[in-house]
């Protein structure tokens, strides 16, 4: 441990570009490495070209850096379409002399020109580029097409003089290419000169598909080493770190009752400690749903924020089955202390349901959760890869001392397979 945070208090002193990215800041400590190549990796549909456009975006409305973002396979009408996504209007930022978009061609008549092999030709207009707007960011968007049947031996030093040459014009730059059956890329040569590298991917389980971000290495910093999920919606890229930060985490020593009197009273401080995480389980039909709708009740009542995420039955029905008990959770959601989060678990896998609360949280900042039940998540993977995620969640909520109970469905069946559990 005090190996890994002195290598965090030394990324102090290594310059880099933030990313404006949820999530992708974190894992990286700061942003791509400033003023140095970083190739982003992945196949199609991975995320790579609006990971990259997000960043150029981000760094001209937040960081007042203007960007380059020359394409060799899009056009640029579909480039500027695409960032709507991102709330950005790039014709205004074009007009502004912010941002420079092009589509750039270059046939392999002009590379071999007068018999030599070489890329001056890309060199001239990215400068001419650059210079138009005083860049401090550039995006080469699926470069490896470009070179594509081309000789292996002619391009290695082609592409590290490219990467040197982009380290002297001193801005921050990212390329992206496709992934590669041998090496991480399909060429096997940008990995090796590029001074961080991320990969992206998109699989399939359970016909549920999850895109993921790792990096693979980054020069000069430590970074975080696992995947990472990811999501790409309206608000753009989003990336969900699952990094310990229980380490400074304020342990607050205020109760939070149950709210219903004999309940707490058989507790030993009327209440369970802000910031706890608290299971109830049981079989169908003893009234878990019912224990928990008056805890988050309870808290409303007491003008506290509060967060419920169904997984079994939809937010109508649970509002209507707990009207019988005299809790009116209605009243509560018109008074704006109340939400929910409903979807079923066989929607998207456990790790974007989790993403998605996150983004609950963060718009909301909840004092109480429910998560009702967390069983019927279990379906969606192993139960060690459930529990492992489950854990990294309860530690993230934990860092923003969020109070949350769950319910567990106790069957049969689920003794036969968990005996030990």
């Amino acid at each position: 441990m005090a190996n890994k945070i002195a290598l965090k208090k030394e990324n102090q002193s290594i310059p880099k570009s933030p990313t404006g990215i949820k999530g992708l800041d974190e894992i990286t400590y700061g942003g791509f490495p400033k003023n140095r190549p970083t190739l982003i990796v992945g196949g199609i549909g991975s995320g790579k070209t609006f990971m990259s456009l997000q960043f150029i975006v981000n760094g001209i409305i937040n960081q007042g850096e203007p960007g380059v973002f020359m394409t060799f396979e899009e056009k640029t009408e579909e480039i500027i379409s695409n960032a709507s996504n991102l709330g950005a209007n790039l014709s205004a930022l074009i007009k502004e002399n912010k941002f420079y978009l092009e589509h750039l061609h270059i046939s392999n008549y002009e590379l071999h020109e007068s018999g030599k092999y070489n890329i001056d030709g890309l060199f001239v207009r990215i400068e001419q580029a650059i210079k138009k707007i005083g860049a401090k960011r550039i995006v080469l968007d699926s470069l490896d097409t470009l070179f594509t049947n081309l000789d292996i031996k002619l391009l290695k030093n082609e592409f590290k003089r490219l990467f040197f040459w982009l380290k002297e014009k001193e801005v921050t730059a990212l390329i992206t290419a496709e992934q590669g059956d041998i090496y991480i890329t399909r060429l096997g040569l940008e990995e090796n000169v590029a001074d961080c590298v991320l990969e992206l991917t998109n699989r399939v389980v359970n016909q549920i598909a999850t895109r993921r971000v790792r990096i693979i290495k980054y020069r000069g910093s430590y970074h975080e080493n696992n995947e990472y999920p990811f999501i790409i919606n309206n608000d753009g890229m989003s990336v969900f770190p699952i990094v310990n930060q229980l380490d400074n985490v304020t342990i607050k020593n205020d109760i939070i009752p149950m709210g219903i009197n004999d309940f707490d009273e058989m507790l030993e401080k009327k209440g369970f400690y802000v910031g706890s995480s608290i299971l109830i389980s049981g079989s169908s039909g003893t009234g878990k749903t019912s224990l928990v709708s008056t805890f988050i009740n309870n808290a409303c009542t007491d003008k506290k924020s509060c967060l419920f995420c169904a997984f079994e039955e939809s937010p109508n029905q649970i509002i209507r089955n707990m009207r019988s008990i005299n809790i009116d959770l209605q009243k509560q959601i018109d008074a704006g202390f109340l939400n929910f989060y409903y979807a079923r678990p066989s929607l998207q896998n456990l790790e974007l349901h989790f993403m998605s609360i996150r983004e609950i949280i963060e718009a909301t900042n909840p004092h109480v959760i429910v998560l009702d039940p967390i069983t019927n998540l279990m379906t969606e993977g192993p139960n060690s890869d459930v529990r492992s995620m489950l854990t990294r969640f309860i530690d993230y909520i934990k860092t923003k001392q969020i109070s949350v109970m769950f319910t567990a469905a106790i069957t049969l069946g689920s003794i036969r397979r968990n005996p030990s559990d």
